[in-house]
């Protein structure tokens, strides 16, 4: 599948410096900030520095050096947030049935607390 990215969604902005963030961690080819509207005590948005829509866009299209600087990025707020001990939650939304809300690829780093069950068995 083709993904048309929209350069106007605020990861793009904040990635150009139009929209200020509260920086984790920031690497060649990845962005890490708190999100401004925490789901639980620690809650880091991490992001490709590539136009990539969503994961599957990003492990299709991505170099290697990309893919590799993004998964260690991932690795390194979990150390420096400290969430490696009591646990954390690693979400990614994807498309309209993923509840996506921007169309940028990022991935939620949540901890700091115990989160219940992600989704109810039924």
């Amino acid at each position: 599948m083709a993904y048309t990215y929209d350069d106007q969604n605020i990861f793009a902005k904040i990635l150009r410096g139009e929209i200020p963030n509260d920086t984790v961690l920031e690497t060649d080819h990845s962005l890490a900030f708190n999100d401004i509207r925490p789901q639980a005590p620690i809650h880091v948005l991490v992001i490709p520095k590539g136009a990539y829509v969503n994961y599957d866009d990003f492990a299709r299209n991505a170099s290697d050096a990309e893919i590799l600087d993004f998964t260690r990025a991932i690795g390194e707020v979990c150390k420096i947030k400290g969430v490696e001990t009591d646990g954390f939650r690693a979400i990614s939304n994807a498309g309209q049935h993923g509840v996506q809300e921007v169309p940028h690829l990022h991935i939620h780093i949540l901890g700091g607390r115990p989160l219940g069950r992600m989704l109810q068995q039924g």
